[in-house]
């Protein structure tokens, strides 16, 4: 992990993830209050997504221009992988909210490294070495994270605490209670799939063939619009320059730290704001994974530290700027 200095080397990143956890908890609150208000979910994002897309375009085509890669078909069909894999985590996300609730959301979000994980293995960009406890603690963070959301889904237990306000989880209720629990951490489980193949943009032929009451792409003046505006502006565009700054000043893993953060700001909002109930199962299911989440982290950065002290092993005594400078790569 990148060394911080003292003083506001150490403050300034630490607030800013801090913020960006919090238009991220912030960001499934408002997306849930906005399809109560009868708001369609695949409308709001392509709104969200064109919004954003809009406002960050000039950044790079004006400030990035010496930066950009010749645009080549194996550049087009990466975008386009890209797109598909990020804007179908997207709609999957917004049906789980839709279904169960932003607390659920939050916590099966901390799946992403595991999934990393498993992917990496597939296709050969990691390997296991079961006598090193850095891939020992990657297997087992993986696993524990995957049981953990097992937990959250089909146990809920006892309730912690019960809000007196009115339940707005049961009032677009399609199936039983229970049933669209366990659906909802479905497709929240397939939205951190997704994540784990990343992130941008191509959901709008998807969302003409699945909206076509012309109706329902009317934006009003009301909880749908500051829904659009919030999830384009704040949970978009801010949080993600957030990110990327905290990242270039602190490191990845640093930033990658903040994640379970997200999971108490969303208990918190989800009680305030939508009355949601908090009980045991999603409690003792959500300390699983946010431990199975760390554990993975600590595998990653051991293994990264391993492999920079054998570069630097192998370094002749007369440089002083090490090979391994890329320390970006492990982005969760």
């Amino acid at each position: 992990m990148t060394r911080l200095g003292n003083g506001t080397g150490k403050l300034l990143p630490f607030v800013g993830m801090m913020v960006a956890m919090l238009t991220q908890s912030g960001s499934m609150v408002v997306i849930k209050v906005a399809m109560i208000d009868d708001i369609n979910k695949y409308v709001m994002v392509v709104y969200s997504f064109a919004l954003s897309t809009i406002l960050l375009l000039p950044f790079a085509l004006f400030l990035h221009r010496s930066e950009r890669p010749p645009l080549t078909f194996s550049a087009l069909c990466s975008f386009f992988l890209l797109a598909f894999f990020g804007s179908s985590g997207t709609i999957m996300a917004y049906v789980g909210i839709e279904l169960s609730s932003p607390t659920l959301a939050s916590a099966l979000l901390n799946l992403v490294p595991a999934f990393t994980f498993i992917l990496a293995l597939i296709f050969r960009m990691e390997e296991v070495r079961w006598r090193n406890s850095s891939s020992q603690a990657k297997v087992l963070g993986t696993v524990a994270s995957i049981a953990g959301a097992f937990v959250v889904i089909l146990y809920k237990g006892p309730l912690i605490f019960k809000t007196h306000s009115t339940n707005f989880s049961n009032q677009i209720l399609q199936f039983s209670a229970q049933l669209n629990w366990i659906l909802g951490g479905i497709f929240c489980i397939a939205d951190s799939l997704f994540t784990s193949m990343w992130y941008i943009y191509q959901c709008g032929v998807f969302a003409l063939i699945a909206v076509r009451d012309p109706t329902e792409w009317k934006l009003n003046l009301d909880i749908g619009l500051i829904g659009v505006l919030y999830q384009a502006i704040v949970a978009t565009m801010i949080r993600y320059l957030l990110c990327t700054w905290c990242v270039l000043k602190a490191g990845p893993l640093f930033c990658s730290m903040f994640k379970p953060v997200a999971i108490i700001f969303t208990t918190f909002m989800g009680a305030i704001f939508l009355g949601d109930d908090f009980s045991l199962g999603s409690l003792i299911g959500a300390v699983i994974i946010v431990v199975g989440f760390y554990a993975v982290l600590w595998g990653k950065s051991k293994e990264e530290n391993e492999i920079a002290k054998g570069v630097e092993n192998l370094e002749s005594p007369c440089h002083n700027v090490p090979l391994l400078q890329d320390r970006n790569r492990f982005k969760l």
